[in-house]
C-alpha cells in the first residue's frame, strides 16, 4: 500500500549507457514524484546482476525464478511499488537487451495467474519515457508492445507514455522542455498514485 508520504514509485532506467537522453527524462520524472509528495526508487538494470532468463519454466511449479542473482532482490522492490515508470531508449525498434532481461524475468508473475492459479496482483498505473533518433523506419512499436505485455503480467495500467524522437546525441534531450516538462507531470501523477484491487 502507499505511504502516507506519497506513493513508492520504481523508476527503471533501461538504458546500457548513464547519463543519456533516456536518463534525463526519467530525472526529471523523479523531480515530479517527489514534488507530489513521492518516493523514487532507482532500478538501474545495466548495474542490477540481472541474467537472462533460462526458460526453465520451474516457477510454473513453484511461482518463484530459481536463478539466483541480482534479480532476486528486485522483485521486493517491484513488489512494494505503488507504480513503476520505465525510461528506455529504442534500439532496433525496441528495448535494449538489458531491460529485456529484465522483462523477461517477470516470468513468475505470470506463472502465478495464469498456471497456479492465484489470484492476479492489484492494479498500479504504469508510464513509459522512450527515447529515439528517428532514423528507424519501424518506429517504436515494438518497445511499447514489450512493455504493454510486462506492464499486463503486473498489475499495471498503462496510463503514461512519453515518446521524444529525434534525439540521438548525449545531452540532445535538453533543447526539448516540452518533453522535460512533460516527464515531470507524469511523475506527479505517479507520485500520488494508489493501489486498486485486482
Amino acid at each position: 500500500m502507499s505511504t502516507p508520504s506519497g506513493a513508492r514509485v520504481l523508476c527503471v532506467a533501461g538504458s546500457p549507457r548513464r547519463h543519456g537522453n533516456s536518463d534525463t527524462l526519467l530525472e526529471r520524472c523523479m523531480e515530479g514524484v517527489r514534488r507530489a509528495g513521492g518516493e523514487p526508487d532507482v532500478l538501474v538494470v545495466a548495474d542490477a546482476g540481472i541474467s537472462a532468463c533460462r526458460g526453465c519454466n520451474a516457477c510454473s511449479r513453484t511461482g518463484a525464478c530459481v536463478v539466483r542473482d541480482g534479480m532476486t532482490t528486485v522483485y521486493g522492490r517491484v513488489d512494494a511499488a505503488d507504480a513503476i515508470v520505465v525510461a528506455s531508449p529504442v534500439y532496433f525498434a525496441t528495448v535494449p537487451a538489458v531491460l529485456k532481461a529484465f522483462y523477461d524475468r517477470m516470468q513468475p508473475y505470470w506463472a502465478r495467474v495464469h498456471v497456479l492459479g492465484e489470484a492476479p496482483p492489484g492494479r498500479r498505473p504504469g508510464a513509459l519515457l522512450v527515447v529515439r533518433s528517428g532514423g528507424d523506419p519501424f518506429g517504436i512499436r515494438a518497445a511499447v508492445d514489450t512493455t504493454r505485455s510486462v506492464f499486463a503480467v503486473l498489475g499495471l495500467d498503462y496510463a503514461h507514455e512519453l515518446a521524444v524522437e529525434g534525439v540521438d546525441a548525449p545531452g540532445e534531450i535538453e533543447g526539448r522542455p516540452e518533453a522535460l516538462t512533460r516527464a515531470a507531470a507524469i511523475g506527479a501523477a505517479l507520485g500520488s498514485a494508489t493501489r486498486r484491487a485486482g
